[in-house]
């Protein structure tokens, strides 16, 4: 009897900012692998979630919105997005399908036709969108581009979703699982506590500091039976600190909670997390502190 065939690859989700593609991911794994806010440019390095099906397992890449670079943060940024379409067997270009299409949209078609990988459309949001809107989108992508197919989805209700991951599953080659079954993403645990920390603050101070913030991990002891983390929030001006700890302390109480809530359902049974803002004036432009951000440079 011939062995069973086995499918494997890896997956480039690419598209602009607030696409949609962290969610995507989520959806397709089944679990919170990539931070997920109304803010766009949430996601800075490219994050490896493992989604696992009988006779396949797909390796997806979530990578940054694919954006014109304007800091140091913004080119390591789109590295990300570059290094992913060198490396995938097959492509995803998640679009809002609910908002006006515009330079930006041609900018990431451009980007994808410098590697022309095989690329599948997948159409988000159309639970905000009225099907009238969707046919001349739909003839406008294709005639940018020689899509392997066309999805219309919604990422949040996982409509479609089914259908997008058996037909990304279908045009992927032969070949043996990367990860063990119960492996649902390569990212540290110091790292993923770096980003539910950062979740919470974007939560927290979305309209005041929407991309001026990062954390770093500081200290990450997990040698007792309570995990202690000491993180460290950046911002990049002392103006910025008192947005951060709120009156009273009680906006950094409130991230603290939060985020040590999420972080024991990843980390049990207990988490101790003390959290300090720290200034970095220009961060974003600093090579020590956007290098720190990748956590593939981690020991």
């Amino acid at each position: 009897m011939p062995e069973p065939v086995h499918k494997s690859g890896f997956v480039a989700l690419l598209g602009r900012p607030n696409a949609g593609k962290s969610t995507l991911l989520n959806t397709l794994v089944g679990e919170k692998v990539s931070i997920v806010t109304s803010t766009p440019q949430t996601t800075r390095n490219r994050i490896l979630g493992v989604a696992n099906r009988p006779g396949a397992q797909v390796v997806f890449m979530d990578t940054p919105g694919i954006h014109k670079p304007l800091s140091r943060l913004n080119e390591q940024m789109m590295q990300f997005v570059r290094q992913a379409l060198e490396e995938r067997d097959l492509a995803v270009l998640i679009v809002d399908a609910s908002a006006e299409f515009g330079r930006g949209d041609e900018y990431a078609v451009r980007l994808i036709k410098q590697y022309s990988p095989r690329t599948i459309l997948a159409l988000n949001k159309i639970d905000l969108v009225r099907k009238p809107k969707l046919l001349p989108l739909i003839d406008r992508y294709a005639k940018l581009y020689d899509w392997e197919e066309v999805f219309p989805i919604s990422a949040k209700q996982a409509d479609g979703v089914k259908a997008l991951l058996e037909a990304v599953i279908a045009r992927l080659p032969e070949g043996p699982a990367y990860f063990p079954p119960e492996i649902y993403t390569d990212q540290p645990e110091r790292f993923l506590a770096s980003e539910i920390i950062r979740e919470k603050v974007i939560a927290q101070t979305r309209q005041e500091l929407p991309y001026v913030t990062a954390v770093l991990i500081e200290d990450f002891d997990e040698s007792s039976a309570i995990t202690r983390i000491h993180a460290s929030i950046i911002v990049e001006t002392e103006s910025q600190k008192p947005i951060i700890i709120g009156a009273a302390g009680q906006r950094i109480k409130q991230i603290g909670t939060e985020a040590r809530i999420e972080l024991e359902r990843l980390l049990p049974p207990k988490v101790f997390l003390e959290l300090h803002v720290r200034v970095e004036p220009d961060w974003r432009n600093s090579r020590g502190v956007v290098a720190s951000l990748d956590y593939r440079g981690e020991a």
